[in-house]
This record gives structure tokens, C-alpha cells and sequence, in this order.
């Protein structure tokens, strides 16, 4: 296919799959439960960073984070004390354990507290020159390792960074969910500081692997070198919403075995 016909065939999917049906067995389904931007946001992020595995786990875990903290995110990473962390001894998720968690909580307070929010730890690393949202992860991710504490080392596994040459699926899935708004009724679209223009396709196998037969990218390595060619490509399709292909990317991916 050609860039025209190939345009016209992911926008065709993209309309097929991005839709309410999608939220019924995906991670996103959780911040989905919410309507304050601060608990669609620290709901979305938990969802996001447990999103590997099988999808069914993936939302049965995600909820259980949410029940471990009353069914208030907000609330309880503002106002938490060290001894309501004990209630998370139990949760695993794959590699991702109580420990994890616990960390994720108070980086989460001191973010909110210090630091004006989540949004505005992932856009104050944005500068009019930034042609994609590597600059807002790792400021992200800077901001967010600031605390310290004996689970540093190993939640930041959890918390990729591009720089290192991760393709960061699940924090740029995050950024989607966050960023983009249309009439769809997915994505969120409560963040209006970052441009939906900067923002990549979340890579992982189904994705990568769907770009890589539609012959729009060539890299073999899921890395962030693979996000740059394939945002190269999208860009071309839709230079003002990219990341909407992911919905067409994955769709072929997991619900037709393209």
C-alpha cells in the first residue's frame, strides 16, 4: 500500500476500534470509573505501569490498588501516613510488588504537593522545540525519583526512560490516555498543557509487530529508536493526532492476529 491508501486503511481501523467498546477490556478502563482529574489521573497512572501481561489480570490488579485505597486515589496519596502503606503488603503484580507501590504513593504525594501536580511534572519538560514528549517523561521521572527511599532501586524498573533508550510504551499509553480528547469517549483529553502533536504510539509487541508487516516500520528492536521511526511515518498520516493509530495498530494486533 502506499502512503495514501495505508492512511485511509489505519484511519478506517482507528474508527473501528477507538470507541466506548474499547474501555471494556482495557487498562483504561479503571481511570474510566472516575471524574476528578486528579483520581483519573493517579488511577490511570497505577493502570498504565501494571500494563503488561494478560489484560484481565492487568484490570483485576488495577482494581485492587484502587479498593487498597478506598476507592479515593487522591485522598489517600494526599493525606496517607506511613502506616496505611501496610495494607499493600499483599499486592503483586507480576515484578511489581507492595514495595513498588508503596513508592509509587509517596513520590505521588510529594509530586502533588511540591510539584503542582502530575501534569505539570510531565509538561515543565516540554520547551517549543520539543518534537516529541521525551523531555516531559524524564522530567517526569526525575521529579518522581526525588524522594528517597530503599525502594528507589528497584521500582525504577517500573519507570522507564527514553533516554536510556526504552520505548517507554506504558508511559507514553499514559500520556495518550491523558493528552488526547476527541468524541470518541476513550481518551481523556484533561491535560491542555501538552499538544496531542508530541505525542508517540505506545510500542509493544502487538503494535510494533502490526507497523513492522504494514511495512511503516523497519527497526526489529522495540526501543525508543523504533518510536522515532514509527512517529516519522504516523506524523505523515496525521501530524496533529499521531498516537489516535494506536487504536488501529493494537486492534489489528490483538483482536484480528494481523
Amino acid at each position: 500500500m502506499n502512503l495514501s491508501e495505508l492512511s485511509e486503511f489505519l484511519d478506517e481501523k482507528t474508527t473501528q476500534y477507538n470507541n466506548p467498546k474499547f474501555i471494556e477490556s482495557d487498562p483504561i478502563l479503571i481511570p474510566h470509573t472516575f471524574s476528578k482529574k486528579e483520581d483519573i489521573e493517579i488511577s490511570g497512572l497505577l493502570a498504565a505501569t501494571i500494563a503488561w501481561g494478560q489484560r484481565k489480570t492487568i484490570i483485576d490488579n488495577a482494581q485492587q490498588m484502587i479498593e487498597l485505597m478506598d476507592f479515593s486515589p487522591f485522598e489517600f496519596v494526599i493525606n496517607h501516613e506511613e502506616s496505611d502503606l501496610k495494607r499493600f503488603e499483599n499486592f503483586k503484580h507480576r515484578t511489581f510488588n507492595s514495595d513498588d507501590l508503596s513508592f509509587f504513593i509517596k513520590s505521588l504525594q510529594h509530586i502533588y504537593k511540591t510539584h503542582s501536580g502530575l501534569e505539570r511534572a510531565f509538561s515543565d519538560g516540554l520547551t517549543p522545540d520539543s518534537q516529541n514528549c521525551l523531555g516531559a517523561i524524564e522530567n517526569f521521572r526525575d521529579l518522581f525519583f526525588e524522594v528517597a527511599s530503599p525502594e528507589n532501586k528497584r521500582t525504577e524498573k517500573h519507570v522507564s526512560s527514553p533516554k536510556k533508550g526504552s520505548a517507554s510504551k506504558r508511559l507514553i499509553m499514559f500520556l495518550r490516555w491523558m493528552v488526547r480528547q476527541d468524541s470518541c469517549g476513550v481518551d481523556f483529553g484533561i491535560w491542555k498543557t501538552i499538544s496531542p502533536s508530541l505525542l508517540s504510539c505506545p510500542l509493544d509487541v502487538h503494535s510494533g509487530n502490526v507497523a513492522r508487516k504494514l511495512g511503516v516500520l523497519k527497526r526489529t528492536q522495540n526501543d525508543w529508536k523504533a518510536v522515532n521511526e514509527l512517529d516519522t511515518y504516523l506524523r505523515k498520516m496525521d501530524a496533529k493526532d499521531p498516537a489516535k493509530y494506536d487504536f488501529a495498530l493494537f486492534g489489528l494486533g490483538v483482536f484480528e492476529g494481523f
